[in-house]
């Protein structure tokens, strides 16, 4: 019988750092390390094969550097006979075997994984000890603080307090107030600078992100997994992302030399049939732990102050890390489990079929949801003001849509991709998040995209009513009458609903059946069942 271990380190998928807080005081001679990879991580949503892939490739490649360090390690295949197929049943089967005295882990990112974690501990009579994750600015202890007795969250209020806490882009280091102490450049964020669209030009010569061929390790999980998940979306042909850390470090390297100095002006623009842009490509690295947000955030703002990168770009791309991203973790943890099953404005219809083809003659939808499928990446604007307006217009229950999010990127993990769904994207926290729910009409995506997407459209962005109107302007006006009363005196959105008088009776009430018509039509598409 194997002798009995002190420490049983726990390390989940996303939690692939051999420095993390779990490994404080490891002792390989008396402790050993559990990996285990499941099917029901894989399919308690539909997961795309190039999410699956992206995971299991570097848990792999994270067991083989620990298997180097000469760390015991007990990790688990998903096509291993014994597998049981979740995460309780693993960890259950390893305590039988191993016979640890306590069980420590890094806190996972995911509600429904801790649950079940401490459920299978609990039965097992053992205690399982929960450490800080060191990979955020902010721990969840920490935000709570912040958000207590507050009447409304606000990231941008949380976002200066995280840039005075860490000292990032600030001047000077006298108190606050002080001559020559503040903001970088005088101001908090360059967001008014950084809604340019590209022109009728285009983005023109775009330098790629740092693209890797599959070795040996990720060439054999590509081939499980398209063996064991045949009817899951996406394709494997492009996979080429950054499953090492060494890797990830080269992909931020490349964006912060190549594709930050153009970031600031144009992050929030979009064009036919390019993906990539100026984005940087590591929020994947970043949450699966391969690089730090700490290192992320210090190599961009040394790039800013090298004078290599304009401050409009650098602020921006650090408020996404420093603001955005520690902002919507503490959102989730402090809103767990409510969250999941929000839906403020009792949206009922069905998530359409072609979300999970990309079959739409809408020729935004078509370009991001391929994208989508092909690469298993789309960029903010993509996500929020393509898919994600779409499916806020339409009224798509929030848990669908939090689920085809959650199934189909690969940097979605819960604790992020949960509040920028329910919340910034789909409104369905009621203004947790958000101060508002982001909705426009066609004539946005025209914009942001300098009419590239509507000129191959066979709808018009400025048409709400007949065959020529384009389903985001119909369901736009659509949305607006249906929830005129709850945002009439909105502080944001309330001239949006003004506008609803220039409507006539007789325009207003052709909408409305457009809309409806639309939905039933979309109804019949069906969903996905994997």
């Amino acid at each position: 019988m194997t002798p009995p271990i002190r420490h049983l380190v726990l390390v989940l998928g996303d939690q692939l750092d051999g420095r993390a807080s779990a490994f404080d005081e490891f002792d390989p001679a008396q402790d050993g390390i559990w990996m285990a990879e499941v099917r029901e991580e894989s399919t308690h949503v539909a997961s795309s094969r190039i999410r699956t892939t992206l995971f299991l490739s570097a848990m792999r490649h994270h067991a083989q550097l620990l298997r180097e360090r000469g760390w015991p390690l007990h990790y688990v295949r998903l096509d291993d006979p014994a597998n049981t197929g979740s995460l309780a049943g693993e960890l259950a089967r390893a305590i039988r075997l191993l016979r640890p005295e306590r069980l420590v882990m890094t806190a996972p990112g995911d509600w429904r994984v801790l649950r079940a974690l401490r459920r299978a501990a609990a039965e097992a009579g053992l205690a399982l000890e929960l450490r800080d994750d060191r990979h955020f600015f902010c721990t969840v202890r920490e935000f709570a603080q912040h958000a207590r007795g507050r009447g409304t969250l606000r990231m941008e209020n949380f976002y200066r307090q995280m840039r005075r806490q860490h000292r990032v882009l600030m001047e000077g280091e006298g108190e606050e107030g002080s001559e020559g102490h503040g903001p970088a450049g005088g101001r908090w964020n360059f967001d008014a600078d950084n809604r340019q669209s590209f022109g009728a030009d285009g983005p023109g010569i775009v330098p790629e992100p740092a693209r890797f061929e599959p070795d040996q390790i990720t060439q054999e999980v590509m081939a499980l997994v398209d063996r064991e998940f045949p009817r899951h979306p996406g394709n494997l042909d492009g996979f080429a992302w950054p499953v090492t850390r060494e890797q990830a470090l080269l992909a931020l390297e490349r964006f912060v030399e190549e594709r930050l100095p153009c970031f600031g002006p144009w992050q929030d623009a979009i064009w036919p049939g390019q993906p990539w842009l100026w984005h940087a490509h590591i929020s994947a690295a970043m949450n699966l732990k391969l690089i730090e947000p700490r290192e992320v955030v210090a190599r961009a703002e040394r790039a800013w102050r090298e004078g290599r990168v304009p401050l409009p770009s650098a602020e921006g791309f650090i408020r996404q890390v420093l603001g955005w991203r520690e902002y919507v973790r503490g959102v989730y943890w402090t809103s767990m489990p409510g969250l999941l099953e929000s839906n403020a404005l009792n949206a009922q219809a069905p998530l359409p079929g072609f979300y999970w083809t990309g079959d739409t003659p809408m020729a935004c939808l078509s370009d991001a949801i391929g994208q989508t499928l092909r690469l298993g990446y789309a960029h903010h604007i993509q996500r929020l003001m393509v898919t994600g307006l779409f499916a806020l217009l339409l009224g798509v229950r929030p848990r669908e849509v939090h689920e085809w999010y959650l199934a189909i990127y690969v940097d979605a993990v819960e604790w992020v991709e949960l509040p920028n769904t329910a919340g910034m994207s789909q409104y369905a926290d009621g203004g947790v998040i958000t101060s508002k729910p982001y909705i426009a009409s066609g004539k946005y995506i025209e914009r942001m995209s300098a009419g590239q997407y509507c000129a191959q459209c066979r709808y018009r962005p400025g048409v709400s009513q007949g065959p020529e109107a384009c389903p985001f302007t119909t369901l736009y006006w659509d949305f607006l009458l249906e929830h005129r009363e709850r945002f009439a005196n909105h502080q944001r959105i309330g001239a949006q609903v003004r506008n609803l008088s220039r409507l006539s009776q007789q325009q207003a009430d052709a909408i409305r059946a457009q809309a409806a018509a639309l939905r039933a039509e979309l109804e019949q598409t069906g969903g996905y069942t994997p």
